[in-house]
């Protein structure tokens, strides 16, 4: 019972220092030009390399968006997504512009902004494989990850379940030339990402799609109330303004449906249900 107690007391007093640091280091940051945040610059169409140098992708146009409607300018960095998060907490970035599957895990040591995109778990196999409807198609075989991603913790947590084993890359375009290869079975990636793959390369295709319920999000420092706030309202105004319903359609082929999350504003700061997440109504100030 003391041990509980002095745990509760100890993660609260973390949450207050990080909120005071936060705020302290937000400040700073939001006052100062430009923002910095980084991707993983190998996760297409999110991010990837343009001809004439530089960086391209939805979360990169996202980005210079929200920049826009802060009133600021951006710096995108590209590095492997494993670097990201330890960047930011390290005080690299403000915040985390990739692409950041929002899990109650990762809200322990994180916080995020609403989430602006559904995602998927699909698996990518040579053309020539045969598709599948369950993931028992897994037994004996090996998938190709991206590490220190959540699909790396999925595939942490199943592997005994399913009988398959798992390779992680230092990016996703590592681990789909796994499968092109022969080294892996499959490349397990968010649906977006798998359906740009195929898009680009007919040796391989889409062979299933496990429906996560989850989404990407924004990722903060822990406590980091201030930015969290300010570039989350940001982003609802592109949501409510069509902006990433128009990126969706850019580089997704897709448009988003009436009530999905790239159209729907929520109504506090945060996911629902996940730590971090104020549900104070928000009142819009859009430019």
């Amino acid at each position: 019972m003391m041990t509980q107690r002095y745990s509760m007391i100890a993660r609260a007093s973390r949450l207050a220092g990080a909120l005071l640091l936060g705020a302290t280091l937000s400040s700073a940051a939001l006052a100062s030009k430009p923002l910095v945040t980084g991707v993983d610059a190998t996760f297409a169409p999110h991010a990837m390399p343009k001809l004439g140098g530089g960086i391209q992708g939805f979360n990169v146009d996202l980005g210079h968006a929200l920049a826009r409607q802060l009133g600021t300018t951006i710096e995108i960095e590209g590095t492997e997504f494993s670097g990201l998060i330890p960047g930011m907490n390290a005080g690299k970035y403000d915040f985390v512009l990739a692409p950041t599957t929002v899990t109650e895990e990762r809200a322990k040591n994180m916080w995020f902004s609403e989430g602006y995109l559904n995602t998927d778990y699909s698996f990518v196999v040579a053309a020539s494989t045969p598709s599948f409807d369950s993931l028992d198609a897994l037994k004996g075989k090996t998938i190709a990850l991206n590490k220190g991603s959540v699909y790396e913790a999925w595939a942490r947590e199943n592997a005994s379940k399913y009988g398959f084993k798992y390779d992680v890359y230092a990016t996703n375009a590592d681990a789909l030339q796994a499968v092109q290869s022969g080294r892996a079975f499959a490349n397990m990636a968010g649906n977006t990402v798998s359906a740009w793959a195929v898009k680009q390369n007919p040796k391989v295709k889409v062979a299933f799609t496990l429906s996560t319920g989850r989404v990407w999000a924004l990722a903060f420092r822990f406590g980091d109330k201030e930015t969290r706030d300010k570039v989350s309202m940001a982003l609802k105004c592109l949501k409510q303004d069509g902006t990433i319903a128009r990126l969706s359609e850019k580089w997704f082929g897709v448009t988003p449906e009436k009530g999905s999350v790239p159209v729907t504003v929520g109504v506090g700061h945060g996911v629902p249900g996940i730590e971090g997440y104020d549900p104070t109504p928000v009142e819009l100030k859009c430019d």
